[in-house]
């Protein structure tokens, strides 16, 4: 099978639909939310994606935390996150359901940051000059792709873990 009929993983089209959604004028964390709600949560309104114009640019153009990553961390969230956080009793409850969350969301967030060296948008563009410069363009285009398919990467791995789960609990 040759690369251009090779079929694409879940992983791979989300790096790919990711990047090309700034090529197309998306702001980083629209890129990784809008390829998730064409690949993984076609169920969530479109009306949605609004949430995350405002991370873009680092935190509203602050350059702070990166918009490619507060993106992955939504888009992990549309997955693993609370549909209800009333739905347990107990704030004990509500509290506890929250570290298993956390933990696959800090877990993406931690391979992100030993991949990049930092999580802040200003230090990962700064060695590329201007701010709309294309070098910076270029980088911040591959940073999106490489968060968009880690999201998908750590979605997948929830769906196995729930699985697993669910596995176990039915044979008890």
């Amino acid at each position: 099978m040759n690369e251009e009929t090779k079929e694409l993983t879940l992983v791979e089209q989300a790096e790919q639909n990711s990047s090309n959604y700034f090529r197309q004028g998306l702001n980083c964390t629209e890129c990784i939310m809008c390829t998730f709600l064409d690949i993984y949560n076609k169920e969530m309104p479109r009306e949605s994606l609004a949430l995350a114009t405002g991370f873009g640019a680092g935190l509203g153009n602050t350059k702070n935390t990166c918009g490619a990553i507060t993106g992955a961390v939504m888009a992990l969230s549309s997955v693993v996150g609370r549909k209800d956080p009333f739905a347990k009793e107990t704030v004990g409850e509500r509290v506890a359901e929250l570290k298993e969350v956390y933990s696959l969301v800090g877990e993406m967030v931690h391979e992100i940051e030993n991949n990049y060296g930092t999580l802040i948008c200003k230090e990962l563009s700064a060695p590329l000059g201007e701010f709309e410069g294309k070098a910076r363009k270029k980088n911040c285009m591959q940073i999106i792709g490489y968060c968009g398919g880690l999201a998908m990467k750590y979605a997948l791995k929830a769906e196995e873990l729930t699985k697993t789960k669910e596995l176990a609990a039915s044979e008890n």
